[in-house]
């Protein structure tokens, strides 16, 4: 299974949680993947149509713990020949699914469907636990989550611009910078960083998958500063090397024009070093000397010896 698949899977699996968190969980999923109708003969109908079999038992087992009654179930192949089944589960019955939407505060008060404003003042997500019960549900619902060995992204998607607002809005209540993109005909609340995506897997309970998200990211982490710093020093080597060749060079169009004998002392043991090594690092050079000299000092030797040969190729004299 993938990442997300784990991750969905172990949600499915949590229990213990308090009425009215089941209540707002099961909001969220009929809010994000849920069809609510109505007709004349009937009323409201509440369907969910997915291939997902975890997102599928969670909502049946959430409107049989908090409303008492027994959904319909169908199981169905795809037209298509796909070897996955295709699961319908419905709320039926008028007083049923009344008491659905009333209770998860998607019914407003004229007795209409109001999903405009659902997570603007909804009682129900008035407390915190609820609140984390309502985004696990919306994840279950819409979201996933990319394998972090791949790379960092959490997203969930929404039918509508203001829902994705309103969603990002949410989210920020814990601290969570989402962001909105437009991706087709859907909007879609991610995350991107990796401290961000963590967080949710932990709001959501999703603790084992966070552990696992954890550890991935520690040894990414470490990978990439270690790779950082080899890729500074060999650029160091390099700049050091490139450095030494040049300063060789200089020295020897300095010798085989006037002679190294007709340089200062100083300036003479200096380029007698260099060329006697010629890898060696400043300060190693600064060692060979008599009396040792400092890493400054001898950089500032060196591009002494460097003007000497530039104003000799300039001028034809120091």
């Amino acid at each position: 299974m993938s990442f997300s698949s784990d991750v969905k899977e172990e949600l499915v699996h949590l229990s213990g949680h308090e009425l009215h968190c089941v209540v707002a969980e099961l909001a969220a999923i009929i809010c994000f993947s849920a069809k609510v109708s109505c007709s004349e003969s009937s009323g409201y109908h509440i369907i969910l149509e997915t291939e997902n079999i975890a997102v599928a038992k969670r909502f049946y087992l959430l409107l049989k713990k908090a409303f008492c009654f027994q959904p319909r179930v169908v199981v169905s192949q795809h037209e298509s020949g796909k070897k996955s089944h295709f699961f319908t589960i419905s709320a039926e019955g008028a007083a049923n699914v009344l008491q659905v939407l009333k209770t998860a505060g998607l019914m407003n008060n004229r007795g209409q469907v109001d999903e405009d404003e659902y997570l603007t003042d909804n009682p129900v997500l008035q407390r915190t636990c609820c609140r984390r019960a309502f985004l696990r549900g919306a994840f279950l619902a819409a979201g996933s989550v990319t394998d972090p060995e791949r790379n960092y992204h959490f997203e969930i998607t929404c039918v509508d611009g203001r829902e994705a607002e309103q969603l990002r809005d949410f989210m920020q209540f814990f601290g969570l910078d989402a962001k909105i993109v437009l991706r087709k005909k859907y909007y879609v609340v991610y995350l991107k960083e990796g401290s961000m995506i963590s967080d949710a897997l932990n709001i959501m309970e999703a603790h084992v998958a966070m552990m696992k998200f954890e550890n991935i990211r520690i040894v990414k982490d470490v990978r990439n500063s270690v790779n950082r710093r080899v890729n500074c020093e060999a650029a160091n080597i390099n700049k050091t090397v490139s450095a030494a060749r040049r300063q060789i060079e200089e020295i020897e169009y300095i010798r085989k024009t006037v002679g190294l004998d007709k340089l200062p002392e100083n300036l003479r043991d200096v380029a007698y070093a260099r060329l006697e090594e010629p890898d060696a690092a400043l300060k190693e050079l600064g060692e060979m000397l008599h009396p040792p000299v400092g890493k400054s000092g001898v950089n500032h030797r060196l591009r002494k010896l460097s003007q000497m040969a530039q104003q000799l190729k300039e001028s034809g004299h120091i």
